[in-house]
Parts: C-alpha cells; structure tokens; sequence
C-alpha cells in the first residue's frame, strides 16, 4: 500500500521558526526557551521530512527502475525459455536422426559382414576346387606328353608303312601292333576335331 506523500510549504514553515524566535526575544525565561525549543524542533522535523521525502522519491524511482528491469528479466527469461525448447526439439530431431543413420549404418555393415563371409566361404571352396584341379591336372600332365597335330599325321603315316611293311615279310605280330598303334593315333586326332567342333 502506497503512501501519498504532500510535500510541506517552504514558506510556512520558516515563517513559524521565526514568529518562534520573535516570541522567544520577546519572552524571558522559560518560556523563551520552549519556543526557542520548539522553533528548532520545527527546523529539524522540517529537514528531517525533507530527508524523508527525497528518499521516498529516490525509493520510487528505485524501485520503479526495479519493476522495469524485472520485467526486462522475465522478457529475457521467456525468450530464453522459448529458445530451450526450440534447441531441444532441435536435439531431439538430431538425436532421432543420428539414431536412424547408425541403425541404417549398422544393418549396411551386418549385411556387408555377411557378403564378407559368404564371400570368404566362396573363395575357400573356389581355392579347395582350384587345388583339386592342378593336382588333377598335375597327375594328368605326368601320364600326357603334348604332341602338335601334324606330328600325330605323320606317325599315323609311318604306322601304315610299318603296317604295310611287316605284311610283306609276313610279320603278323608287329603288322598287328602297327595297324593298333594308328589306330590309336587316328583315335586321338578324331577326339581333337570333335574337341574343336
């Protein structure tokens, strides 16, 4: 509850303290002194009510300056408030985010460990096969001798003058082994064409 302050008149005050006075310096005794008394008692309740009544209106002008800044404050504290829950919401959206990248990026690498794996098994079935087969083609090369096909024609020929040759001496045995021979060779060439073809 505020107080209404009236300010005193300058003027009536001091016209009192010096009617005060006069009586006084007309009076002797104690009377003279009782208004001398209550003519400095005047002074002083007037100064000290003019103290009172400055600090009174540096209290409200204080304490108005106050109000405005309190407001200011809860201005400033609302924005700010307002900017927090922006910046959660905001965190909140990133952390959703981040959260459904890392999901995304953990179910990439589960599948890419995967194809990892299989990959690895594939290629240790491929190595074991590729193993099998130089070996097979290692025992393979130990029992084969390469030989061109023109090479084949040209002893499948000198088969058949052997042939003919070991007929006209009568040589049924080697003739035999002759004409078994280039058959062999003929064999082999007919297993090259179709090999070809």
């Amino acid at each position: 509850m505020s107080a209404t302050v009236v300010p005193l008149p300058q003027s009536s005050s001091s016209e009192t303290v010096g009617f005060l006075r006069r009586m006084a310096s007309m009076v002797s005794g104690r009377n003279g002194e009782m208004l001398l008394r209550g003519a400095a008692l005047i002074e002083s309740l007037t100064q000290r009510a003019m103290s009172a009544e400055r600090l009174f209106h540096e209290t409200q002008e204080e304490s108005t300056r106050h109000v405005e800044l309190r407001k200011a404050a809860e201005l400033a504290s609302d924005a700010m408030a307002g900017q927090i829950a922006a910046l959660r919401t905001q965190l909140a959206g990133v952390t959703a985010a981040a959260a459904a990248e890392r999901a995304t990026f953990d179910a990439e690498r589960e599948k890419l460990l995967g194809l990892m794996q299989h990959a690895e098994s594939h290629i240790g079935k491929l190595t074991t096969e590729l193993e099998t087969l130089r070996a097979s083609v290692d025992s393979f090369n130990e029992t084969v001798v390469s030989v061109p096909i023109e090479m084949l024609r040209m002893a499948r020929t000198q088969f058949d003058v052997l042939s003919a040759g070991f007929a006209r001496k009568g040589d049924v045995i080697s003739e035999a082994m002759s004409e078994i021979g280039g058959f062999a060779i003929d064999k082999a060439l007919t297993a090259k064409t179709t090999d070809r073809a």
